[in-house]
C-alpha cells in the first residue's frame, strides 16, 4: 500500500488496542522468523503460504477461558463447550475489530480464526486429526506468550493453558516480540495434564492427536459420519428411526448448530495444569484427579528416569524450540 496512507503506528498501539477489545494477551511475532520455523516441515503452515503481501507481523491475540466453567469438572460437560464457545466468538468479533483499526490507519490484516481448518487438506479421513490453517499455539511462543507444554498445549505465565487463540497477519511494521528460552512446563516431574486425561492420550512431551479428537470434538465430524454410518448400516427401519431421533443425533445437531462440542469439548488438562496466576482461584475445585491411577503414575516415574538419565524422547527435540529449556536439566554423567 502506498506509504503516504499510512499512519505511524508501534507494537504498543497494537497491544492497547486489542486490550481495549476485552483481548487478555497480546504478542507479536515475526512472520519471517515463523516461515523459517514451521512447526511441521513436511506440512510447513507458514504465514507465507497465506499471504504474499500481509505476513510480515502475527498479532497472536489470547482470551482467558472465565473460571466458572473450568471449575466444572466433568471432561464432557455442555455447559463448559458453550462458554468455551461463546469466548471463541468474542474473540473473532475482536480480531475483526483490529483487522479495521489497523486497515484504516493503512494495514491490511487477515483473520486466522482458531476454527479455520484448510478444507484442501482433507483426504476422506474423518478420523484424521487437522489443525488449523496456521498453527496458533507455536506462533504464541513466538510471540513471547508462552511455551509449549508436556502434552504440546500452550503455556501462558498469567491463565496456564486456559486460553483460546487467534491471530491476525499484517505487515504493520511494529517490533516484534520475542519467544521464551526456558519452559514453563514442570514436565513429568508435574504430569498432571496426562494423570488426568481422560482418553490417555498423552505421551513424552507428545500427544496422540488423533486419539484426543474424541474428546477435545466430542461431536465433531468424525462423531458425525460414524453416525450417519451406522444409521445405514442398521437393516431395520424401525430402528433406523430411534437413531434418527436419539439424543446422540440431538446432541450432533445442537453442536452443529452453535459449534459447541465440535469446536470446543475436553479440556481437562487445561484445567488441572497448576501453571498460571489463576490456578490458586481453581485449585479447591480441580487440585484432586479422579483419573489418576498407579498405571499412569509409573509412567511418569519412568519418564523422569529417562529425563535424569539424559534420555529426551524424539518429540522433545523436534518441538524443543516452542518447549523452550528444561527447568529440571537431565543429569550429565
Amino acid at each position: 500500500m502506498v506509504q503516504v496512507f499510512q499512519a505511524p503506528v508501534s507494537a504498543d498501539d497494537v497491544k492497547a488496542k486489542a486490550a481495549s477489545l476485552g483481548i487478555d494477551l497480546v504478542g507479536i511475532a515475526d512472520g519471517k522468523v515463523m516461515d523459517a520455523h514451521p512447526p511441521d516441515p513436511a506440512n510447513p503452515l507458514r504465514p507465507c503460504d497465506i499471504s504474499d503481501y500481509d505476513a510480515d507481523r502475527v498479532i497472536v491475540l489470547g482470551k482467558r477461558h472465565n473460571i466458572g466453567s473450568t471449575r466444572l469438572t466433568r471432561w464432557d460437560e455442555r455447559h463448559k463447550y458453550y462458554n468455551d464457545e461463546l469466548n471463541i466468538t468474542m474473540l473473532e468479533e475482536a480480531s475483526l475489530e483490529l483487522v479495521l483499526w489497523l486497515e484504516d490507519r493503512g494495514y491490511p490484516g487477515l483473520i486466522i480464526p482458531p476454527t479455520h481448518v484448510d478444507p484442501w487438506t482433507y483426504q476422506g479421513e474423518p478420523d484424521a486429526p487437522l489443525g488449523t490453517i496456521l498453527s496458533l499455539t507455536h506462533a504464541a511462543v513466538e510471540a513471547g506468550l508462552g511455551t509449549l507444554g508436556l502434552n504440546q498445549q500452550l503455556l501462558t505465565p498469567e491463565f496456564g493453558p486456559r486460553v483460546v487463540l487467534s491471530a491476525v497477519l499484517s505487515s504493520v511494521p511494529v517490533e516484534p516480540d520475542t519467544k521464551r528460552d526456558e519452559t514453563l512446563c514442570l514436565g513429568p516431574a508435574c504430569g498432571r495434564c496426562l494423570l488426568a486425561c481422560p482418553g490417555d492420550v498423552i505421551g513424552h512431551w507428545d500427544r496422540d492427536w488423533q486419539a484426543c479428537n474424541r474428546h477435545r470434538s466430542p461431536h465433531g465430524f468424525q462423531a458425525l459420519t460414524e453416525h450417519v454410518e451406522r444409521m445405514i448400516d442398521e437393516p431395520d427401519n424401525e430402528k433406523k428411526k430411534e437413531m434418527l431421533r436419539s439424543p446422540e443425533q440431538f446432541s450432533l445437531w445442537q453442536s452443529i448448530l452453535r459449534g459447541a462440542g465440535v469446536v470446543t469439548g475436553c479440556r481437562r488438562c487445561q484445567d488441572v495444569c497448576p501453571i498460571g496466576e489463576d490456578y490458586a482461584r481453581l485449585a479447591d475445585a480441580v487440585d484432586d484427579i479422579a483419573e489418576a491411577n498407579d498405571e499412569k503414575r509409573s509412567r511418569l516415574a519412568a519418564m523422569i528416569e529417562a529425563e535424569g538419565a539424559g534420555a529426551l524422547p524424539a518429540s522433545y527435540d523436534a518441538a524443543g524450540r516452542w518447549i523452550g529449556a528444561l527447568q529440571v536439566q537431565p543429569n550429565e554423567d
